[in-house]
This record gives structure tokens, sequence and C-alpha cells, in this order.
């Protein structure tokens, strides 16, 4: 009987995971566009993006150093293309909970995020390097 349980106890909470459908587009279009989103992986303060209008964005590892991007949708997937990177940054985004996560499909064994904090506010981006 307790085998049995916990089949169905394990199966009961997998099946919600397996069930996400990820976010197509338009769902995340209506859901970024205009927000600054915080993201942390495993617990730790991970990186910073705005979304801006037409489909643009700007990344930063927190560092205040911003790469200017753009973000579409490809294969049920959301991909980013930076100014330093011309390959593809593809993800799998899920509405779970109040937040996003977010599965780096480039290598989904690797990265896995999780919205840790939005808010409207622009993001802090310092200048170039000047000097000699």
């Amino acid at each position: 009987m307790k085998q049995l349980f916990a089949f169905a106890l394990l199966t009961a909470t997998a099946l919600p995971v397996l069930a996400a459908e990820p976010m197509n587009g338009a769902d995340f279009e209506r859901y970024v566009t205009g927000k600054t989103l915080y993201f942390g992986l495993e617990g730790q303060a991970y990186g910073v993006e705005e979304y801006l209008p037409n489909r643009e964005v700007r990344w930063s590892f927190l560092d205040g150093k911003c790469k200017e991007g753009y973000w579409y949708e490809a294969d049920q997937q959301i991909c980013f293309v930076y100014e330093d990177n011309p390959e593809p940054q593809c993800w799998s985004f899920f509405r779970e909970g109040s937040g996003l996560r977010a599965v780096f499909e480039n290598d989904p064994s690797s990265t896995v995020l999780y919205e840790a904090q939005q808010n409207d506010d622009p993001m802090l981006c310092y200048g170039p390097d000047v000097g000699v």
C-alpha cells in the first residue's frame, strides 16, 4: 500500500510539470513588455533583463555591463540574439506560480532560471569603459 501511495504522490506531483505548455511568442510578449525581470539560478542572483518595445531587450549579469539585443519566437521557443553574439540563445518559458521558469534549450541540462523579481524601472547600465 505504501508503494502505491508513493507512486500516486509522485505521479500527481509530476503531472503539472509535464503538462505545462511553454509560452508562445504572443503570451511572452504580453507578459514581459515594459518590465524589468530579475532572474535567479539555484537560489542565487543570476541576471536582469529589460523588455523594451518591438521585442528589443537589454541584458546584464548584474555587473552594470549591458548587452542590447532582441528576441523572436522559433519552434515554440523564445530566442534571443545579443550584440556581442550572433548565435541565438533559445529558451522555453513557463508560467509558474507568480513568475516565470526559463529552460535554456541550447543545453537544457545546464540552466534553469526562475523569475525572482520584477519592476518597471529601467536597468542600471554603465557606459563603455573609458581610458587608455
